[in-house]
């Protein structure tokens, strides 16, 4: 089909020339010769979002005014879609006003094939085409601005029945809030289009088979010597160049050498071309594993290379931590942000949880954004390989969550308070102070350690998303 791009094609729609830049605030999206992508995330590597957009306006309905001018109003809205430039990755596929529930059925085999409906609601007596649309049982948005009509009286009553299991609504003046009613269709879309790439040596295959059957993400195996042919055949200029932009861009190089640098410097570039030779969208490998055990030993640690993917909208993951690579499919794919993987510790003395990891990623605004500061440090718990120190913004909230199994999401929210730089703990750290409270939030804790953290509130399209795919989401600290 014509819309049909790979996803190297869809990394690279993007302003010509734009190449990677350095700054004392941290790297840009990509290395030399690469482009940055103008969508909100490149992490799908097949069609774009499929939304099916229908205006519902009927003629016998007298409020909010008895002669309302449908087609006034569509072109209303067609400007204010107009405006959302994160929308760029989306096709209306079926995209049509309806005035009548008997018009809803000649589109039902198309409605199948979308991954969400937008409903746009005009007037009163439209409580029937809703009811023929969720009959198709797709994740389903109703936006509905004040003098719309009344049926928002039983959207609430509705959602508790069969039929609205996967309704959501929104009712606001904010069309802004268009493109947040379509960020879970997106999420839908990346997971099934996603495909994970997982160096390990360990067993996962009734993990993958999981999310496969329910989410249709592809988790793949990859062998050691896949990554060992990579990285020799990356050019050594190609490497000393990306070492110079990345010592360039940091405030200091501490520990590591800056052959350690180059060597890390070669992996990273060694893991996106095998990122983009598998079509894949996200790459991680069992660090531990590599590091200790001499079966699947590599040159350097990956965790420059997966700060890199992660700059670029893709994802590199810690640890082969497949539930975390997950998470941050769905988070990239709901707001175009990458996760930040921790191992955290509580004080409850100021209500916070310091969230730390040695991988820390410079672009958690995402790829087109501004980066954050960073030094270049060894592994704390080793004493050697590289890997970024970010400091992450203060100030800023953060949501926390991670899919556990295929059904579970436990979540919480905060405000970065401080990111400290100090010897204890792994490199990248930052204090949040706790929505709720941080003690309830340890005694409900569960489900490992690992956690995936995004710049933002970003409850409200993770609640969305998990309503749609029948995931039950907890809030941990309250």
């Amino acid at each position: 089909m014509a819309n049909e791009i790979n996803r190297r094609e869809f990394v690279q729609l993007t302003t010509a020339g734009s190449a990677l830049c350095m700054s004392g605030m941290g790297l840009s999206a990509f290395a030399a010769g690469s482009q940055g992508s103008k969508l909100i995330s490149p992490g799908c590597r097949g069609t774009k979002v499929k939304v099916a957009r229908i205006y519902m306006g009927t003629s016998r309905g007298l409020w909010p005014e008895p002669k309302m001018d449908f087609r006034k109003e569509i072109r209303f809205y067609e400007s204010e879609f107009a405006k959302l430039k994160e929308l760029s990755d989306v096709e209306f596929v079926v995209n049509q006003l309806i005035s009548s529930a008997d018009q809803v059925g000649p589109l039902k085999n198309r409605l199948r094939e979308v991954d969400g409906i937008l409903l746009i609601h005009f007037n009163i007596g439209v409580r029937p085409i809703i009811n023929e649309v969720l009959s198709v049982g797709k994740p389903t948005a109703i936006f509905a601005a004040p003098y719309s009509g009344h049926g928002w009286t039983g959207f609430g009553a509705l959602q508790k029945q069969e039929l609205g299991a996967k309704l959501e609504c929104m009712l606001t003046s904010d069309y802004n809030q268009l493109a947040v009613a379509i960020r879970p269709f997106r999420a839908i879309h990346h997971l099934r289009e996603a495909k994970i790439l997982n160096l390990t040596t360990r067993s996962f295959g009734k993990y993958a088979k999981a999310m496969k059957d329910k989410f249709g993400t592809e988790i793949k195996r990859i062998e050691r010597q896949q990554v060992l042919d990579a990285y020799d055949a990356v050019n050594d200029s190609d490497a000393r160049a990306e070492t110079k932009r990345w010592i360039g861009g940091a405030k200091a190089l501490v520990e590591p050498s800056r052959q350690d640098v180059y060597k890390s410097c070669k992996l990273a570039l060694a893991l996106e071309n095998l990122v983009n030779q598998e079509n894949a969208t996200v790459m991680t490998i069992d660090c531990y594993g590599t590091m200790w055990d001499q079966t699947i030993k590599l040159p350097a640690y990956p965790c420059l290379g997966f700060t890199r993917l992660n700059s670029m909208g893709l994802g590199g993951i810690c640890e082969s931590d497949l539930e975390s690579a997950m998470t941050h499919v769905i988070m990239q794919g709901l707001v175009g942000k990458p996760g930040f993987i921790s191992d955290p510790t509580v004080d409850e003395s100021n209500n916070s949880i310091v969230l730390a990891h040695c991988l820390g990623t410079t672009k958690m605004d995402g790829p087109d954004e501004p980066g954050d500061p960073y030094k270049l440090r060894t592994v704390m718990e080793r004493r050697e390989g590289v890997t970024p120190q970010v400091f992450m913004q203060i100030g800023r909230k953060v949501t926390q969550a991670k899919l556990v199994g295929a059904d579970f999401m436990p979540y919480f929210t905060g405000e970065i308070i401080d990111a400290p730089d100090i010897p204890r703990g792994c490199r990248t750290k930052v204090t949040v102070k706790v929505d709720g409270c941080v003690e309830t939030l340890w005694k409900n804790w569960s489900s490992g350690l690992h956690r995936q953290t995004c710049y933002g509130d970003i409850t409200k399209e993770l609640g969305s998303f998990c309503k749609y795919m029948d995931i039950k989401m907890v809030n941990e600290a309250v």
